[in-house]
């Protein structure tokens, strides 16, 4: 499902399968959930077999994926990605660190926010583009909303080691000529860093139950290295 949202050159890798095979899980890998319910371990493991089928794509040996700070998955030198995990779906997202800048993905149930997330979450001019559930479309944009801000974090954070809050990015939301539940989006960011893009252009897709949402921010340029 996620490659319908990301450019070829992309590796991707995704599963419905709530367990991974026994044995999928590096030593260290296993070590970092180790205190961890069934649940954590089962989705951890499954977004890892994901994330090696996807290196496999790009023609590197499978290796372990650690993390870093705010659960930042460790890549293999010269390589960036992204990972998501939710009931019923895992998905990586890979590429060479000379063709992309970052990725970022995720994958959320399309249903409605719980109570009082919402606000917690959304600036007041989201809230006056999109009303939530208005167009009769299925598409839960509350939640679409919360999956597109994840996507920009995890954009955005392996780039600066900056945190960023829901509400330093709006988003705008725009469906497909040929459907109402896939299309793109603009995140214009409300915080500022040097050398990273002030604006992020993503797409969503609503399906299979699912609100899926990507980014990729390409690699600069020589010129823009100067």
């Amino acid at each position: 499902m996620i490659e319908r949202l990301l450019p070829a050159h992309i590796a991707c890798a995704d599963t419905k399968e709530a367990e991974a095979p026994p044995g999928s899980l590096y030593a260290e890998e296993a070590q970092l959930v180790a205190r961890s319910v069934d649940r954590r371990r089962h989705e951890f493991a499954a977004v890892r077999v994901c994330a090696r089928r996807a290196m496999a794509t790009l023609g590197l040996p499978p290796v372990p994926v650690l993390t870093g700070h705010r659960g930042m998955p460790l890549w293999p030198d010269g390589i960036v990605g992204s990972m998501t995990h939710c009931d019923g779906y895992r998905a990586a997202a890979l590429a060479r660190a000379s063709d992309v800048l970052a990725i970022g993905i995720d994958a959320e149930p399309n249903e409605p926010l719980p109570t009082g997330v919402w606000e917690v979450v959304s600036l007041p001019s989201e809230r006056a583009r999109r009303p939530v559930g208005a167009d009769g479309s299925g598409v839960h944009w509350d939640r679409l909303l919360f999956s597109a801000k994840e996507s920009v974090f995890k954009t955005w954070f392996p780039v600066t080691r900056v945190e960023l809050d829901f509400t330093e990015a709006d988003i705008t939301f725009r469906p497909g000529p040929e459907s109402a539940t896939q299309g793109t989006f603009t995140a214009e960011l409300l915080r500022r860093e040097p050398g990273v893009p002030t604006s992020y252009e993503g797409t969503w897709l609503v399906d299979e139950g699912l609100a899926v949402t990507a980014i990729v921010l390409p690699a600069p340029d020589d010129a823009d290295r100067r």
